[in-house]
């Protein structure tokens, strides 16, 4: 499963909605927040800048919708594949790690903007972002703890961090190629949580 922030398993193409939220989140990530008018972010989906206010009622709103709905994309798609793994923690946590990989490959601008930006939240919104986060990363440290039984609470969630720092740490990586680059990002998380033994 891809978690892109427009992916939702079609094929067809993607909705002018989901343009624009793409554009967004590339050219936030480029220039920043206050860098990028509402009008640059139209001419890059062939609308006029007034004409997103149709979808949007703000830059506020774009990013607001990016931010939350990764974090909701992410926590779903870890809940599903909860499901799908039926009870094998090794099954699962590699699920964990191919999903959040993709993320990671997928969605660099996301990442860029979490980092830079989430601050800019409404305060509600920043709170729906973490409580989604902390509910994520709870899948995680649950699925570590049941390959690892020998890990503590606090071992099982420093890991898990430390895996998401590496994976995350895409946007600053030079580009090896998607296939390779996955293949990578893989051994290394596995290698991390390896480390724990038990």
């Amino acid at each position: 499963m891809t978690t892109t922030p427009m992916a939702t398993g079609r094929t067809d193409a993607p909705t002018r909605r989901e343009q624009i939220l793409r554009e967004a989140a590339r050219l936030f990530a480029a220039r920043g927040f206050h860098g990028v008018g509402v009008d640059e972010i139209g001419a890059a989906v062939g609308i006029s800048g007034p004409g997103l206010y149709r979808h949007f009622p703000g830059k506020d709103a774009m990013l607001a919708e990016l931010l939350v709905g990764i974090s909701e994309r992410l926590l779903d798609g870890g809940r599903l594949r909860v499901g799908e793994a039926d009870g094998d923690p090794a099954a699962l946590l590699g699920s964990l790690i191919d999903g959040h990989i993709d993320f990671a490959l997928d969605d660099r601008p996301l990442i860029t903007l979490h980092d830079r930006e989430l601050d800019r939240l409404k305060d509600e919104d920043r709170k729906r972002v973490r409580q989604l986060q902390r509910q994520y990363v709870e899948l995680w440290v649950t699925a570590v703890r049941e390959l690892h039984p020998g890990a503590g609470e606090s071992e099982a969630r420093t890991a898990v961090h430390a895996v998401f720092g590496l994976l995350n740490s895409t946007p600053h990586l030079a580009a090896l190629g998607r296939g390779p680059m996955e293949d990578l990002l893989r051994r290394l998380a596995h290698g991390a949580f390896g480390a724990l033994g038990g």
